[in-house]
């Protein structure tokens, strides 16, 4: 199937591992141009190299989400070298472990700032360039725990659940100019991210990771942990032309994990 997205420009925030390089991948596979966008220079280079090794179109640069001051920069510099902005991308690092009770208010409103108000803002950055075009693509990853709430995750599980409220006025907002804004909800996704919670969880319960991988396993349905390439996929058929149909929606890609249908 032809995506139709060969030579849109796409950014994707945090694309120098996991989720983000996931995604990076699986745009650049259908033609688009992917500007790679993150912290490390160095994990970025990494993924422009696996895409050009693949026969796709990459560039890198530095995007910290913690400092939006920067955005119009970086913007402005794919701007000149391809183009506006059509595929955004909205991935953030997830944020420590922490508890619902006894997290002080200043580690609150600089994780909400970083997870939530920079991706916001970002995406006012780049939305005034689609609506003109009269086509867009705003997709936003977040995690399971907004939709079942993941112990010891408190700051990501009430903090990611904005960013759905969030997507769901915006996709409203927005669709008549061909623009569609949808949330992705991975699972166990076999990512750096994942393996360090597993360890995490496992020296909180004297056990060892692979201990908790395979309990893990045991409550997916599939019987296994996500290739990131499977959640990459998915996002490219979101930013197709394909999926000019589906807004205002969350798709999980959870092998089945997460019990509740809604």
């Amino acid at each position: 199937m032809d995506l139709q997205i060969k030579q849109r420009v796409a950014l994707v925030c945090g694309a120098g591992s996991g989720l983000g390089r996931a995604i990076a991948l699986s745009l650049a596979q259908e033609g688009a141009y992917v500007a790679v966008t993150g912290r490390s220079r160095e994990k970025l280079a990494e993924t422009v190299s696996l895409i050009e090794q693949q026969g796709g179109t990459a560039h890198a640069w530095t995007l910290d989400l913690a400092a939006p001051a920067d955005f119009d920069q970086t913007l402005n510099a794919i701007r000149q070298h391809w183009g506006d902005v059509e595929i955004l991308v909205n991935n953030s690092g997830g944020p420590p472990p922490a508890r619902a009770q006894g997290t002080d208010a200043e580690r609150w409103q600089q994780q909400f700032g970083l997870m939530v108000g920079s991706l916001i803002e970002l995406t006012d950055r780049v939305l005034p360039a689609m609506r003109q075009r009269g086509w867009g693509r705003v997709i936003t990853t977040t995690s399971s725990g907004v939709i079942a709430p993941i112990a010891n995750l408190a700051l990501s599980n009430a903090l990611r659940m904005s960013l759905l409220g969030w997507s769901k006025t915006l996709a409203s907002e927005v669709a008549a100019d061909g623009i569609t804004v949808n949330v992705m909800v991975p699972g166990r996704i076999a990512t750096d991210r994942v393996h360090q919670l597993d360890a995490i969880k496992a020296e909180r319960e004297n056990s060892t990771a692979g201990d908790v991988a395979e309990k893990s396993r045991q409550t997916i349905p599939v019987g296994r942990y996500g290739d990131p390439q499977e959640y990459g996929a998915a996002a490219a058929f979101l930013a197709s032309q394909q999926a000019a149909y589906i807004t205002g929606s969350v798709l999980r890609v959870d092998g089945g994990l997460i019990p509740s249908v809604f």
